[in-house]
């Protein structure tokens, strides 16, 4: 069945130095996920900073307060630049988001491309037309607002 993409863009007014540590550490998760989602990271493969090949888990509500297991691997890091997380175990057939950023002037554009397919085929599909994609976009804006608590807007 259909796989879906998610493009979402953000300017912050800070150096690329700050924000690659701060979103190269699974440790921060927490904080730019929706409370109502239960999002813990429960373990991961050891340090403080993303690598190929690191394993992250999590527990997570996303439907209904029904905790659920996510694993993701960290496939791909390119320090200051990029990062990918690909699902291993959890709710999506596909998931694969990259995590990008670049410096522009008065700070630092972020990019996020997730790209992803529900389980169950046709039934997956509907559930993406009816809430699925409304949630990522929803968490997408909660992510915005609790990155320019952290680090700001950038004046236009």
């Amino acid at each position: 069945m259909a796989v879906y993409q998610l493009i979402k863009t953000q300017k912050l007014p800070v150096g690329i130095d700050e924000v690659w540590d701060f979103i190269s550490s699974p440790n921060n998760l927490k904080e730019i996920t929706p409370e109502y989602m239960g999002f813990v990271v429960t373990s991961n493969s050891g340090g403080e900073k993303m690598y190929p090949g690191m394993i992250i888990s999590y527990k997570v509500s996303p439907l209904l307060g029904i905790k659920m297991n996510w694993v993701t691997e960290i496939t791909q890091v390119k320090e200051k630049e990029y990062f990918v997380d690909e699902q291993r175990i959890g709710p999506y057939s596909l998931w694969h988001h990259q995590h990008r950023i670049e410096s522009i002037e008065g700070g630092v554009l972020m990019t996020d491309i997730v790209t992803y397919k529900p389980p169950m085929g046709i039934l997956g599909s509907i559930a993406n037309s009816l809430f699925i994609k409304t949630q990522l976009e929803e968490i997408f804006s909660y992510r915005k607002i609790a990155l320019e608590k952290r680090f700001g807007t950038v004046k236009s």
